[in-house]
């Protein structure tokens, strides 16, 4: 049988697996938004604009700033999957940057109203 030792050990590994699993899963996810807002840039900028009549401009606009999103999605993802990482290695925790999340949000909160504008306003 097993001492407390052991088991303590064992939890302690059990649980250190999980977290990278975990972060590995978290830095998937940051690739498949990456995917999907590149996938949005091609329909807004490329696709819509040939289905209708209107002026290519604004759709290339929103298009390019879904294709940065993509963009900044993968960056941060990879860096952010690193850090985790090197926390682990050290035992430690490390926070997602604040500053981040509000340029993240500040940039999808524009690129959804300049959608709706183009939705709404679009002949």
């Amino acid at each position: 049988m097993a001492d407390e030792g052991e088991l303590g050990c064992a939890e302690t590994a059990d649980a250190t697996r999980r977290t990278r699993l975990a972060n590995e899963r978290t830095y998937l996810a940051w690739w498949r938004t990456g995917l999907t807002a590149f996938a949005v840039s091609l329909g807004a900028g490329r696709i819509v604009p040939d289905l209708t009549n209107a002026a290519r401009w604004p759709y290339a606009l929103v298009g390019a700033g879904y294709a940065a999103l993509g963009l900044l999605l993968l960056v941060y993802g990879s860096m952010r999957e690193r850090a985790v990482e090197r926390a682990l290695q050290e035992g430690r925790f490390v926070a997602v940057d604040g500053r981040f999340v509000a340029v993240l949000s500040g940039f999808g909160i524009t690129l959804g109203a300049l959608t709706l504008v183009l939705v709404v306003a679009a002949p």
